[in-house]
């Protein structure tokens, strides 16, 4: 039996473990903390189609949603819902911008529809503001992304070929290997690095880590909200941050708030399995970032889903902080063979959740594993 090693312990890393157990390997996972705290479970769990760019990444996220909702069949725990997702309107300018998208061609491999205000209140109930009406995609999904990992993970132990090592931190490549920080050597006939944010810790990677930044967001979730959401939730200042709508005119949308502005800010508002809503979030492009959370996008954001939903919003439980890579050429992800059998796959941005199964299937295909 080939044998593997995983570095990485995101969804990156976990689904790239999953993909070389399903092709016959024995997986070795390393994971360089205790479990995983980076940008994998600091996110929405958003398996988000609707805004992917025409090509390779809409193509990726089309895979990767049927590809989670096979899983989901053999590990219900990932917590995924097919719930789809309302892009809100709530003036003439973003209805306006709505409604030309709905009719854009793109519009359809996407599964998106605009709904009158009548039709977004039956969609979901929950949204009681004066909306204008919203782009309604069918393919929108969700997981639980503090859960998805752990479940994932227990379900290639049961397969009796995989096992995970936390607190492994590697410190240098290898043909086929990679050592780590105690000087313990992993070879293997396939070695995957999925680091993350930590794309330029490695000697030997720098030329990947060239194209690559790191982005800063911000986000919180509050307690239980007392009704129940049937679909994930944005606002229009998401259209001018996902590619797909760039197929139409924004400037009826005018300009932003000086905070959504100043902190490259959208709505996106989930409700966790416990009933808690996820919102956020911001984007920060220029290390080095603050280290504290900043008041006003929180301010912001917590009034733009209380306009949406029409009602006050729970009291915020926890917020955080998250950073991931990001590609600096609007590519999907970067992937590199760094030394003969060392593939290193980073930067996929805020698209991991949605894109891991395919990236991870393309990688395997760009180093000969499966047809």
């Amino acid at each position: 039996m080939q044998r593997a090693v995983v570095v990485g312990g995101g969804i990156l890393g976990t689904w790239h473990a999953l993909e070389l157990c399903r092709h016959g390997y024995t997986v070795q996972h390393l994971e360089a903390e205790a479990g995983p705290t980076g940008a994998s479970v600091r996110n929405f769990g958003l398996v988000w189609v609707s805004g992917r760019r025409n090509g390779a990444e809409l193509d990726a996220a089309l895979r990767s949603r049927q590809r989670w909702a096979e899983m989901a069949t053999d590990v219900p725990g990932i917590g995924f819902r097919p719930d789809g997702s309302l892009t809100v309107a709530m003036t003439e300018g973003e209805r306006t911008v709505m409604e030309a998208f709905a009719h854009h061609p793109d519009a359809e491999p996407r599964g998106i529809t605009f709904l009158e205000p009548a039709q977004v209140a039956a969609r979901n109930p929950a949204v009681g503001g004066d909306t204008l009406g919203a782009l309604s995609c069918q393919l929108d999904a969700v997981v639980e992304p503090r859960r998805a990992l752990g479940a994932l993970c227990q379900y290639l132990v049961a397969r009796g070929s995989y096992a995970f090592h936390p607190g492994r931190r590697i410190v240098a490549l290898d043909d086929q290997a990679v050592i780590d920080a105690t000087g313990t050597r992993w070879d293997a006939d396939l070695v995957v690095v999925a680091t993350g944010a930590a794309f330029d810790h490695l000697p030997g990677t720098e030329s990947l880590a060239s194209g690559l930044r790191r982005v800063r967001l911000q986000m919180l979730e509050t307690e239980p909200f007392e009704t129940d959401l049937t679909t994930s939730i944005a606002d229009a200042d998401s259209l001018r941050y996902y590619p797909a709508y760039a197929a139409v005119s924004l400037d009826a949308l005018g300009p932003q708030s000086e905070v959504a502005a100043a902190h490259h800010l959208q709505l996106l508002l989930v409700q966790r399995a416990d009933g808690g809503l996820t919102i956020g979030d911001t984007h920060a492009y220029g290390e080095p970032f603050d280290f504290a959370l900043s008041e006003e996008p929180t301010i912001e954001l917590l009034a733009r889903a209380e306009r949406i939903l029409g009602r006050p919003v729970p009291p915020v439980s926890r917020r955080w902080e998250g950073v991931y890579a990001q590609c600096t050429d609007g590519e999907l992800c970067a992937r590199a063979q760094v030394r003969p059998g060392v593939f290193m796959v980073t930067g996929p941005g805020g698209r991991g959740m949605t894109c891991a199964p395919a990236i991870a299937a393309d990688t395997l295909r760009a180093a000969g594993v499966g047809p």
